[in-house]
Formats: C-alpha cells, structure tokens, sequence
C-alpha cells in the first residue's frame, strides 16, 4: 500500500492564513539536509533558506469531493528551499520538506497514508493581545509574535535582503514540493496551484522554535516573514521520476 504514499490524488483547501518566516542560513550549513539529487537555491551564491510554514486551511480535501467532506486543521512545515532539474531538461523550483506537524490526530493519520511528509500532532494556541498576535506549542516549544501594525514594515535586521523585492522570491510556498526515495532513485513531484497570491510582509515582534535550535545551524538569521489571507489552493496529484 506504500503507493498510497505518493500523493494519489490532486488535494484542495482555502487558505484561511499563511504565515512564513524565512531564515537565511550560509549555504554549507544546508547541504547535508538535502538528497544529493537536489540542489540548494541560493541567492548571491551564498545563502541558503529555510522557511517555517504556518498554515490554517478551512476544508481540506480531494479535489472535486462535496464540501462537507472537508476538514479544518493547523498544519506547520518546515522546508528547505531547493531546485531540481528533471528528466525532460527542466529546472524547477521548490521545497524539501524536513519536518511537518498538525494540529489534529485525523489530519496525521490521513496525511501519513496519503503523503510522505511524516506529520505528528502538536497543540496549537493562538492568542491576540492588543496588536500582538501570537502563535505557540507548549508540547513543541514553539513561539511566534507577530505586531499588526500599518506602519512602513521593515526588512528583518540582519537579513541578506535589501529591498522587498528579493525577499518575495524567497517567500514559501512555492510550486513544487519534492519527496525523494533514496533506495530506489524516484523522486515525487507535487505542483501547487494558487491565484491571487500576494505576499504581505509582516513584523515578527519574537521567535523561539526548539526544532530550529535542535539544527545546530550557525549564523542563522531571519530573511523575511510574509503573511497571505483568504487565498484557494490546491495540490495535483504527484508526479514521479528516476533521478539520475
């Protein structure tokens, strides 16, 4: 039944909220991450990438099932931002994903038999304080503070970006997500499909994420931090290959 795995079906959702924080890394600290038919994407031949997702989607299901069927779930990934060139010559952009976590037992289960992502359950509590919004795991130990705020949003300190305009390049997510077995040299393939996807930069006030930590990755910094709202979204069915 492994075939199950492999993305079967094209999958749909609305994105109530999509909150990605970017961290740049130098790229030798991200190369041991990666399967070796992967390549980093880079900006300036120096930074690798890696973002952490955080996702409401309201009626998650496969594609074309009535809407009573779909489901409301939290879903957290952390990705590395990669390229592939497949066998037809073409290069693409996207994600490798290294973590993945949920709020609810349903959505592990079904996300396990249908995927490759490994999710667990996690609890998730979101709270807003004046114009503080926070996201946080106690079982994770995780923490995010966002500031809502209509002032000019600055680039993070530190961050390789000087302009918006590169820093959206590197916003998650992006088309492709690539799932790579090793023992038999396929690679799966999953096109995201969006419209509307407008990117709005966003202030994180503080972080701490112990999986971050737990990477022991030095001179890490955050890259940028973007916010979607109210955006359909769907995933086709996975495409696989022999990676040479």
């Amino acid at each position: 039944m492994n075939f199950l795995k492999n993305h079967p079906f094209a999958v749909e959702a609305f994105f109530e909220s999509s909150l990605v924080m970017t961290f740049a890394v130098p790229k030798e600290q991200l190369q041991n991450f990666i399967p070796k038919c992967l390549e980093l994407d880079t900006f300036q031949d120096k930074w690798a990438f890696l973002a952490i997702a955080m996702v409401q989607t309201k009626g998650l299901k496969p594609k074309g099932f009535p809407k009573f069927m779909g489901n409301d779930f939290f879903l957290i990934g952390y990705r590395i931002f990669v390229r592939y060139t497949n066998n037809a010559g073409k290069r693409l952009r996207g994600l490798y994903i290294i973590k993945s976590q949920t709020d609810k037992k349903k959505m592990e289960l079904f996300g396990n038999v249908f995927t490759h992502y490994n999710y667990t359950t996690t609890d998730i509590t979101k709270t807003t304080n004046g114009n503080l919004r926070t996201i946080k795991s106690e079982q994770s130990k995780f923490q995010i503070s966002v500031e809502q705020t209509n002032n000019e949003i600055k680039i993070p300190e530190n961050s390789p970006f000087t302009d918006w305009k590169d820093a959206r390049k590197f916003a998650g997510p992006l088309p492709h997500t690539f799932t790579v077995n090793k023992k038999d040299k396929t690679i799966l393939t999953i096109l995201g499909v969006r419209q509307n996807w407008k990117p709005v930069p966003v202030k994180v006030e503080s972080y701490h994420f112990d999986f971050l930590n737990s990477l022991k990755l030095q001179n890490i910094v955050l890259a940028n931090a973007f916010e979607i709202k109210n955006i359909p979204y769907h995933w086709e069915k996975g495409k696989i290959e022999k990676w040479k």
